[in-house]
């Protein structure tokens, strides 16, 4: 039977267990993630947590709503069964009549009268093979992108804090990118540090001199899955192409295990191209939508 919780009825040890135990391993779905991204959420969950929904839910002007949170790409059912079709259905057909709107990523095909659907696109890499079986799918430009950047031997750094880092996003795209508020960024940062303290993610910057950061990235570590959060360029590390050394060492690292290599998805043509050059593949999740607010609130996207 399927059960609404609040969010201090939600058990979190059972909650994460039956995440770590899903078909899906993402970090998304883990109760200190949705803790740090979504403070408050609620969820939905079926016999005893053998299966989970969770629910990022707002409030703005007393209005309930759901919504898939910045710098989180995707929730969804979870299970140690693979989640079906079905199974997602019927916790949407649990969802509380009180969100008046959801708009929420998920990792399963949604089949669901009353909402409209988007295909997204993520990208995946199996880490599987040995380091020279992966690098043998890596498209031509990739490989000489790499040798190229190589050449220079940069020096990748774990001695840069979150702050330094989103400031360095800030600077750089940040002003250019529409909706990230600053709470999104203390959210992102939170999440930064736990996992920094709890060992279950860590930051690969690269300088130029001893203070001048040219390049980070945020991966997020848990069991069989390193998930790219959080990338930053500047203009100088797309000159070294930076970003496909630090991927290659990351592979190289990572190689011959059960690992996925999650670079988070883009729907910007170039960062999704600079993903696929690395053999990786596209893994489809989708965004569902429903408004039923009255007008003028209706409005609200």
């Amino acid at each position: 039977m399927i059960v609404y919780l609040t969010n201090n009825e939600i058990d979190r040890e059972q909650w994460d267990t039956c995440i770590s135990n899903s078909h899906t391993i993402k970090p998304y779905g883990y109760s200190w993630f949705l803790d740090c991204m979504s403070p408050g959420w609620q969820a939905l969950a079926d016999d005893d947590y053998d299966s989970v929904f969770p629910l990022p839910g707002f409030s703005r002007f007393g209005i309930r709503y759901l919504a898939t949170p910045v710098f989180l790409q995707q929730l969804g059912a979870f299970s140690p069964d693979k989640p079906s079709p079905d199974m997602l259905n019927e916790f949407l057909e649990y969802l509380p009549s009180f969100y008046r709107l959801v708009d929420l990523c998920v990792g399963q095909k949604v089949d669901y009268e009353g909402f409209r659907i988007t295909e997204k696109v993520n990208y995946e890499l199996d880490l599987s093979k040995p380091y020279e079986k992966l690098r043998e799918q890596f498209s031509t430009h990739c490989r000489r992108n790499i040798d190229s950047a190589s050449k220079k031997k940069p020096h990748l750094s774990e001695d840069v804090t979150p702050g330094q880092l989103i400031d360095l996003f800030i600077q750089n795209k940040g002003k250019e990118i529409k909706g990230i508020k600053s709470r999104d960024y203390k959210r992102l940062s939170d999440l930064m540090n736990y996992c920094l303290a709890n060992k279950k993610g860590r930051i690969i910057a690269v300088k130029s001199g001893i203070k001048n950061i040219i390049y980070g990235s945020f991966i997020v570590e848990t069991k069989g899955n390193k998930t790219m959060l959080f990338v930053v360029n500047t203009q100088k590390s797309r000159e070294k192409r930076i970003g496909y050394y630090v991927v290659n060492e990351i592979i190289r690292e990572f190689s011959s295990t059960h690992t996925t290599l999650d670079f988070a998805g883009s729907s910007i043509p170039s960062i999704a191209s600079f993903m696929e050059s690395f053999g990786s593949v596209k893994v489809p999740f989708y965004r569902i939508y429903q408004n039923r607010l009255f007008w003028p609130a209706r409005l609200l996207k």
